[in-house]
């Protein structure tokens, strides 16, 4: 675990706008470890979700990040 780590960001309609979701999920143990929520796709969405998966499983050097680039690109 804590090895390569995948991320994506999704968009769900709510009463009051649209609400998107960064998610970081572990892949060996296919777990969310890190995630955040905003109304707006700018790159510090995908940061705080970063920062809160690192916080939480403080892996060792030589991580794998992966992420599709998407209609956001730019994020890899």
């Amino acid at each position: 675990m804590n090895t390569r780590w995948c991320g994506d960001i999704t968009h769900i309609a709510t009463s009051e706008g649209w609400l998107y979701l960064a998610t970081v999920i572990d892949i060996a143990s296919r777990k969310v470890v890190g995630r955040a929520t905003a109304d707006h796709l700018r790159t510090s969405l995908v940061t705080k979700a970063l920062t809160a998966a690192w916080q939480t499983r403080k892996p060792r050097p030589g991580l794998t990040f992966h992420s599709d680039r998407g209609c956001q690109g730019g994020f890899n």
